[in-house]
């Protein structure tokens, strides 16, 4: 068994066929490119409510409806 996990952990640090390093200023294009923008995160901002009751109590008073972002399941999707 430890040898077979060995192998695999060598075999993992083997590149793929067919694919080369990237450099330095090609990882930078990458992360950028793959990081969302400012304008993209408005939401982080947002005054949140984790408690429903407590957000049905703010929106009476401000007279402004709930939004909602509810979710079923196990929270790592694992079922």
């Amino acid at each position: 068994m430890k040898a077979l996990l060995g192998t695999l952990s060598f075999l993992y640090l083997i590149p793929a066929p067919g694919f080369a390093e990237i450099s330095k200023s090609q990882f930078e294009q990458l992360t950028e490119l793959c990081t969302p923008e400012k304008k993209s995160s408005g939401w982080l901002g947002l005054d949140w409510e984790i408690d429903l009751w407590k957000a049905r109590q703010r929106a009476a008073k401000e007279g402004k409806p709930i939004f909602l972002w509810e979710m079923d399941g196990h929270p790592l999707g694992c079922t």
